[in-house]
């Protein structure tokens, strides 16, 4: 698996500092169905675009501050983040080729 498990701890290394290639978000609760549904569409784009991009989840559960910081009012939440600045965000269960297309693949 080729998704890293985001904290507030490493989230500046992964995530924030983090420079070259686009880092997908994926803010997700145990509790959440549509998290659920989104978590293999999510796995599926991190292995084929290895190199590409750089996905990490976020327990918005377990890392409130970073929910907090990321204003999640709903999830899940896909964030993508380049060079450390929020380029786009989108709330819901989404199909593979729109996430695709929000990074811009």
């Amino acid at each position: 698996m080729n998704e890293v498990v985001i904290t507030k701890e490493n989230f500046d290394e992964e995530v924030r500092n983090y420079k070259g290639m686009p880092v997908l978000l994926d803010l997700w609760a145990s509790w959440c169905g549509p998290c659920m549904m989104l978590a293999p569409i999510v796995e599926e784009i991190a292995d084929e675009y290895d190199g590409k991009i750089k996905v990490g989840k976020i327990n918005v559960d377990e890392q409130p501050e970073l929910a907090a910081a990321f204003r999640v009012e709903s999830i899940p939440l896909l964030v993508v983040v380049k060079d450390g600045a929020v380029v786009k965000q989108s709330v819901g269960l989404k199909p593979k080729e729109d996430i695709i297309a929000m990074l811009g693949l």
